[in-house]
């Protein structure tokens, strides 16, 4: 009643943002009038606005019709059930409003993230369910392999290196596309240092005082400079690799380091070197099988993602920031050569043999083995742009998925870039059709990305996460990346955080293999699905930053060829006719599966009540880590008693690995027990499974120093990974071991997972918190 008196009272006295407005328009006869009353509340002018995402779902408003004004008994009666009428209107508006408030989806009038996804108004409809079965159907009777051949051609290029006109000129395709699908479209700009090629000249390699030759390709973020050192095969440059070396009494100290390409990252590379103190690493292809002698090797060596330059802030032209530099920026010097200047280097060294399984029949290099590495790259600040497109939903606008690709490439890029853009705008133009023209009302929206700068390092992606980390990781509760998706065939990998594991399962199961004799799911051989399919997590995956800096839980995926990689990523020779040989020219069609498979994943995740995320996945991973924690501590307290005194217990991780587990369990007994038709209820259990990535990000180190926060897939010391590898430390009593450190990290970690299971046990009531 007060709420309805308190409308009343704003009618009648004429505030600016509550009021009654009546249209009196005679009729063509001039005998009667038509009176428009419309009722307008604070919240209808807020949301009403000329925006593109004005709603236009409002009641018809009503009319009456009456004679002309006058004071006979007649026309004081049509007053008197006039102001009775609004009366009761206003007691209908405060009760409703008091039980639910509807909000409408918000208008959006200016370019910017913030305005278009992450206001918090709501628009709660009534429920826009269509059946399951019908939404796949209409997704995949909607994607064609000819529409993907129309695609590739549409966003081939033969040059749209990052912050280059050929990359504007794609950015206005893709943003030109999403238009003409109907959708809410903005651009995201970030000023971002890269790295270009000596404006003259090359960079050089002389090896006995011979120079190798021209080189075209480099490594964006190397250290520039000279240094001279012997030369040494380290195999692919693993960790393993170089303790290999060391078992064979050589040491690395100002060596330069001779490595393959593959297995793992280039900035893996050059940083496992610098640990070991040698001076400069070369990297040449591996596959010399498929590759030409004389192909040049592009790529990035910054241990981390985004602007190394802008360490966890964002790269706007707006932010003044002192001079400041990623610590994943290598010491020491970086270059790729051809497989032709490889083989003259290992063709004439000396010193002793390459070890057994190492899959390279040599010398490793002896000291008079002399090389010289000079590099002279240039550090450029450029404009990148993202491109952004949204598809809106009709409960929860205001909570989304995403999905993104990569447009940039070193040169043709197919493989690594047109290939992931074309599903991408392919999916844009599936979904939107399926709301505007077969009455799909998704529940949550649907962001379609296109990232530039992918090449040096997900500085596009990286950068946009920085930009709205404090919004992103509340709204956003998972990303799909579209990157390099079609390498191979017919093996189907995924690299994904284990809360995604039960629906890529689910997803995989109701995917058509090319030939429509079974689906993905049935194609995997074995009997464990998770172990011939799941990757683990590396640092050059674009979904990397998203679970590990924003702790948005995300999947990657390609279609490949088993026990293969493709060599051409990262050469000039990443062309459509390359890949269309690697797949039996199936590169559409095997398009149309990845669109599928990811489209699959994301209308799921916008169409069921609740989010399709397991949060027990978690459980089995915290326990491993736990057990093998627990049994290092024993060793290290029977070998080194006096690093770890006995008082140091186990009982405090256990404790919280069981309040995860408990909290978990509990969550899925609510989930079965729960009326989905409550809006309100899905939305707070929705809230609880978006909230455990995120909590899984350590609150204890800084997202500057140590961006990959994640204790379970991120990297740093405070990760439960890192506290296993210290353990090991601490049992031969490493020189850079450190037990008082080992026990601050050991605690921090065990409340980090306490703290996410009271997270997702809900209220603060409902927390079991034995610690």
């Amino acid at each position: 009643m007060d709420h309805a008196r308190s409308t009343i009272s704003k009618i009648f006295n004429g505030e600016p943002r509550s009021y009654t407005r009546f249209n009196l328009t005679q009729n063509m006869e001039g005998e009667n009038s038509q009176v428009e009353m419309k009722l307008s509340s604070d919240m209808d002018e807020e949301v009403g606005g000329n925006g593109v995402g004005e709603d236009h779902n409002h009641a018809k408003e009503p009319y009456v019709v009456h004679r002309p004004a006058g004071r006979t008994p007649k026309s004081v009666c049509f007053m008197v059930a006039t102001i009775l009428l609004i009366f009761i209107i206003s007691y209908l508006i405060g009760y409703l409003s008091h039980r639910k408030k509807e909000l409408a989806p918000p208008s959006c009038s200016r370019s910017t993230f913030e305005e278009s996804i992450t206001q918090s108004s709501v628009k709660m409809e009534a429920d826009p369910l269509m059946d399951w079965n019908d939404v796949k159907r209409l997704l995949d009777e909607k994607m064609s392999a000819s529409s993907f051949e129309s695609a590739f051609s549409e966003f081939a290029s033969e040059s749209h290196q990052a912050g280059s006109a050929g990359d504007t000129v794609l950015a206005k395709q893709v943003m030109g596309r999403f238009k003409e699908y109907g959708m809410y479209t903005w651009t995201d700009e970030h000023y971002v240092k890269l790295v270009d090629p000596p404006a003259s000249g090359s960079n050089k390699v002389t090896f006995k005082g011979s120079d190798l030759g021209t080189l075209r390709g480099y490594l964006a973020y190397s250290k520039t400079g000279t240094a001279k050192g012997a030369v040494l095969h380290g195999n692919y440059g693993q960790m393993d690799d170089l303790r290999k070396l060391q078992d064979k009494n050589i040491a690395l100290d100002g060596r330069v380091l001779l490595v393959r390409s593959g297995k793992i990252s280039f900035a893996e590379k050059v940083a496992n070197a610098a640990k070991l103190n040698a001076s400069a690493v070369l990297i040449y292809p591996a596959d010399d099988r498929r590759i030409g002698g004389s192909t040049q090797l592009f790529g990035h060596v910054h241990l981390g993602s985004g602007d190394p330059y802008t360490p966890g802030f964002p790269s706007f032209n707006h932010t003044q920031f002192p001079p400041v530099q990623s610590s994943g920026l290598p010491s020491i010097l970086a270059q790729t050569i051809t497989v032709n200047m490889a083989t003259t280097i290992m063709r004439e060294i000396e010193g002793k043999s390459t070890p057994t399984g190492w899959g390279v029949v040599g010398k490793l290099g002896d000291n008079d083995d002399m090389v010289t590495v000079e590099v002279n790259n240039v550090l450029a600040e450029k404009l990148i742009v993202n491109v952004f497109g949204v598809i809106k939903g009709f409960v929860d606008p205001d909570r989304f998925v995403v999905m993104g690709a990569q447009r940039d490439a070193w040169g043709p890029g197919f493989a690594s870039s047109t290939v992931g853009t074309s599903v991408l705008v392919e999916l844009a133009r599936t979904i939107s059709d399926m709301v505007k023209n077969d009455g799909f009302k998704p529940r949550r929206s649907i962001v379609f990305a296109s990232w530039s700068a992918g090449e040096y390092g997900s500085v596009g992606a990286t950068e946009w996460l920085e930009g709205y980390l404090s919004s992103l990781n509340m709204k956003a509760f998972s990303y799909i990346n579209l990157d390099g998706v079609v390498t191979g065939f017919p093996t189907f990998k995924a690299s994904a955080s284990p809360l995604m594991n039960t629906l890529i399962q689910r997803t995989l199961q109701e995917v058509s293999t090319l030939s429509d004799s079974g689906t993905l799911y049935s194609a995997v051989p074995g009997l464990n699905w998770e172990a011939a399919v799941m990757e683990p997590l590396r640092l050059n995956d674009p979904a990397y930053p998203f679970i590990t800096f924003s702790g948005i839980p995300s999947v990657s995926f390609r279609f490949t060829t088993e026990g293969e990689e493709y060599p051409f990523l990262g050469t000039l020779d990443d062309t459509r006719d390359k890949l269309y040989g690697a797949t039996s020219n199936q590169v559409a069609k095997l398009a149309v599966s990845a669109g599928q498979f990811a489209g699959k994943i994301a209308l799921r995740l916008v169409h069921d009540h609740l989010l399709r995320l397991d949060v027990e996945k978690y459980t089995r991973q915290i326990r491993t880590h736990v057990f093998a924690i627990n049994s290092k501590i024993k060793t290290v307290q029977s070998m080194q008693p006096q690093l770890l005194p006995k008082s140091l217990s186990v009982q405090w991780l256990m404790s919280a690995t069981g309040s995860y587990s408990r909290a978990a369990s509990s969550l899925a007994t609510e989930i079965d027990n729960s009326n989905l038709e409550d809006a309100e209820l899905c939305r707070n259990i929705n809230d609880r499974i978006m909230s455990v990535e995120r909590d899984f990000l350590s609150p204890y180190v800084s997202p500057r120093e140590t961006p990959f926060r994640h204790i379970l897939v991120g990297s740093g010391s405070h990760t439960l990974k890192a506290l296993s590898d210290h353990l090991d430390a601490l049992q031969i009593d490493h020189s850079g071991a450190n037990a008082d450190l080992f026990r601050i990290q050991f605690a921090l970690a065990t409340w980090t997972i306490q703290g996410c299971a009271n997270s997702l046990a809900g209220e603060v009531w409902s927390t079991d918190n034995m610690i």
